[in-house]
């Protein structure tokens, strides 16, 4: 009889003897120690002693399931998937009676995942496309691109811990896992309104705290990025051979 058999014999007995199922434990843990069942194992015993089970071993397993992964029937996804290239993971295991992470292991097994489709506002009109394809290589042969000057805005806060993805390192097996302190994102925020090109950053500036973004606002925010563009591009500043890129919100207050 081995250890666990014998643990069951003896719950069977306190049981028997009258024993309640908070008393039992504590009897089984003096007289086998750290080898003891634990108080859920020796309350689902009882359980069953009160059912009328006199067995005291543990029901039979069916074991591990078979695998349907075969290559008949990633050979049959296959050909289901190339007559139909919409249908659902569910219908492939319901039509070929194979379970659904079987369907799903034989699709993988055939080199096939779904995609979803993008949306399209209109036709694809061939015409159109080589029109576009030669509009954007005039673009490139008249470097159209390195021409142009981007702006945007973004909120910056006064503190922006990193995520745990930023944070992660390269470690070896035996290396222990890295640590950090956990920061709060900071309430104090501020927008941060950057203009960059093909060469890098131009100019940045802080909004004021109160302030309004209005045509005076962005007028003196036009006039202290010439001056910028003056200093850091000259020769873009004196032939004006050059497009500002920005969005056109409306006014609002930071």
């Amino acid at each position: 009889m081995d250890g666990g058999n014998e643990q069951r014999v003896a719950i069977k007995f306190c049981f028997k003897a009258g024993l309640s199922a908070t008393e039992t434990p504590v009897l089984v843990q003096k007289a086998y120690g750290n080898e003891a069942l634990n108080r859920s194992n020796v309350f689902r015993w009882y359980s069953r002693f009160r059912e009328g089970t006199e067995l005291v071993e543990d029901d039979e397993r069916g074991g591990r399931a078979k695998s349907t992964q075969t290559e008949v029937n990633i050979a049959l996804v296959a050909d289901t998937v190339k007559n139909y290239r919409r249908i659902a993971s569910r219908m492939i295991a319901e039509t070929l009676n194979i379970p659904k992470t079987s369907s799903s292991d034989s699709e993988r097994g055939f080199g096939k995942e779904k995609v979803m489709c993008t949306f399209r506002s209109t036709p694809l009109d061939t015409g159109a496309m080589g029109r576009s394809s030669h509009i954007i290589a005039m673009a490139f042969a008249d470097n159209f691109f390195n021409k142009i000057t981007m702006g945007d805005e973004t909120w910056c806060c006064a503190c922006d811990p990193e995520t745990k993805r930023q944070s992660s390192e390269w470690v070896g097996d035996t290396s222990p896992r890295p640590k950090k302190l956990k920061f709060q994102r900071s309430r104090i925020k501020t927008i941060l309104i950057i203009f960059f090109d093909s060469q890098g950053l131009l100019h940045k500036e802080f909004v004021p705290v109160g302030k309004t973004v209005n045509a005076e606002f962005y007028k003196g925010e036009m006039d202290r990025l010439l001056k910028r563009i003056q200093r850091v591009r000259p020769a873009a500043f004196c032939s004006r051979d050059f497009f500002l890129l920005h969005d056109n919100a409306p006014a609002h207050n930071f």
